[in-house]
């Protein structure tokens, strides 16, 4: 009679058990050099891609014309035909902007009017300086996009280092309903001014929702007759540049209502 087959012995076993985990270590490493290779690929692909647009482009966009704030030159002069299909600026009072100091310039805006950009792109052209406007959000990519035609974010360091360097700032209002009212001023804002030593002037603004017809109207550097030290400063000269604000645009004429949408349909 056959005798019963011996069990296996000790590494036979082991090895036995361990199998399957080779098994799959093996193919985890082929999936992830498949996948590392694939991702090398698309990698050069995109960069490939990328390169070739990027030479295209380059002799319309520079490098050298993005300045120290992201402001892109050569961008913003691209677009200007299509700011002018959009608006035509009649800008008045710009020999009461400063020459080369820098200048926070305080405008009205009506909600979806988007003042503070049209009105920087517009001083820009009269001027032929660089005119920065505050509210670019911190996200991508609308925000890279709008630091690109001078956007800077609503923050008061942010501001006081544009103004510090000599840069024109505009600064809107909080959005109102009605084209004639000027909003709150942020005082924070007007405070980065405060502390660079630079003025501030009330900006009024009207724009037709239907037609190209706009205007922007440069009034004098606001003053404190009697100037504070302090937080309480910066406070008080926000509500001076919201009042002078109110008297340029009550100077505006034209169809008033009291009735925002149709005095902003008649505007223009």
């Amino acid at each position: 009679m056959a005798s019963a087959s011996a069990p296996a012995s000790g590494p036979d076993l082991a090895q036995l058990i361990r199998f399957p985990h080779r098994i799959a270590s093996s193919a985890a490493s082929a999936t992830k050099q498949a996948s590392g290779h694939a991702t090398r690929v698309t990698g050069s692909l995109t960069e490939s891609v990328t390169e070739t647009v990027g030479s295209a482009l380059r002799p319309f966009f520079p490098a050298h014309s993005v300045d120290d704030w992201g402001r892109d030159d050569h961008l913003i002069r691209a677009l200007s035909p299509f700011a002018r299909l959009r608006w035509d600026v009649s800008v008045g009072g710009d020999q009461h902007l400063p020459k080369r100091l820098g200048a926070l310039l305080v405008t009205n805006q009506r909600h979806w009017s988007w003042s503070p950009l049209w009105v920087a792109w517009a001083l820009g052209e009269a001027t032929d300086r660089p005119v920065r406007f505050v509210g670019r959000p911190d996200i991508a990519p609308l925000g890279a996009a709008l630091r690109r035609l001078g956007g800077l974010l609503h923050e008061p360091h942010e501001v006081a280092g544009a103004l510090r360097h000599g840069e024109l700032v505009v600064l809107g209002t909080a959005p109102t309903n009605h084209p004639r009212h000027a909003g709150v001023v942020d005082h924070t804002i007007v405070g980065a001014a405060v502390t660079t030593g630079v003025p501030v002037l009330p900006v009024a603004s009207m724009n037709s929702i239907l037609g190209r017809g706009a205007r922007a109207e440069v009034g004098n550097p606001v003053k404190l007759r009697h100037p504070r030290r302090g937080p309480l400063a910066e406070v008080e000269l926000a509500e001076a540049v919201q009042r002078h604000l109110q008297k340029l645009l009550d100077q505006f004429g034209g169809m008033q209502t009291g009735m925002g949408p149709i005095d902003w349909l008649g505007e223009g």
